[in-house]
């Protein structure tokens, strides 16, 4: 008798209109390529509460920003959480996934990340520059972003906000990992188009700067997206580290290094459901 397959539930919001990427796209060819180890359904992240009893695990792909269906968003993880449904990625993320905050702490830790504070009184613990970006900690795709010169921060309630230096960088970099293992990279050339990437050779330095970030996340299993900057002084600093639905870019790969990547992730489901820990 044939062992019966894994059954996953995919989610995934192919009609949300990201600027400068297709989720549909992606979604399409992720799960084109994953029914040859899985039985698969594709699902909106509003139907994934009601429907993943039925499934081995639920995957949360391009599913969104999560402010736009934030309490559907709670009651699914709540009951994730208390069913012991299995997510991937899992709900024990210390990046995005909880929220912004961990940029806070990985400045006062003294990681590489653009210097973050959250309350008027560390302001003075910023660079002195020309402009301060200031964003929410449940924001994403720029949602909610402004900026704002010194005088312009006197009095704003920074409650649910975060304060960075805005940096003049010569190119942003993302490093995408399956587990804690480095994938690929792509890379930004024109800092006013983030967006249209093309391929980036990662180096030693670059990878030893992203491979601290996923330590540190401590997620055994799932995707990754270590986003960075890279100063005129050569410098990478931390941007944002993605660990709840990350875009992969998958378009921009060729098929042999597009097959790569759903290998790795098609076996590291194939680890996280062997475990049988969530």
């Amino acid at each position: 008798m044939a062992t019966a397959r894994p059954r996953i539930l995919f989610v995934s919001d192919l009609a949300y209109p990201a600027r400068g990427r297709r989720y549909c796209d992606e979604d399409i060819l992720l799960t084109s390529k994953l029914r040859a180890d899985f039985d698969l359904a594709v699902c909106h992240p509003l139907d994934a509460a009601a429907l993943m009893d039925g499934f081995d695990a639920v995957v949360v792909r391009n599913s969104g920003p999560v402010l736009h269906y934030q309490q559907a968003y709670d009651a699914f993880r709540a009951r994730a959480l208390a069913r012991g449904t299995r997510v991937y990625n899992p709900l024990t993320g210390r990046g995005d996934m909880a929220g912004k905050q961990y940029l806070t702490e990985l400045t006062s830790a003294g990681y590489p990340v653009i210097p973050t504070v959250d309350r008027a009184e560390d302001l003075e613990r910023l660079p002195d520059t020309a402009q301060y970006a200031v964003k929410p900690k449940a924001g994403a795709d720029s949602i909610g972003l402004t900026f704002l010169d010194r005088a312009g921060l006197d009095g704003v309630d920074l409650g649910g906000m975060l304060v960075q230096p805005r940096i003049d960088f010569l190119h942003e970099v993302s490093f995408y990992y399956v587990d804690d293992t480095f994938q690929y990279a792509l890379y930004a050339p024109d800092p006013e188009r983030r967006w249209e990437l093309e391929p980036y050779r990662a180096n030693a330095d670059d990878l030893a700067f992203a491979d601290r970030f996923v330590r540190w996340n401590t997620l055994e299993h799932g995707i990754q997206r270590v986003d960075a900057c890279r100063t005129r002084a050569g410098e990478l600093l931390l941007v944002e580290l993605e660990d709840l639905n990350p875009y992969l870019s998958l378009e921009l790969l060729d098929e042999a290094a597009q097959d790569a990547f759903v290998r790795a992730m098609a076996d590291s489901l194939h680890r996280y459901l062997a475990t049988g820990s969530v």
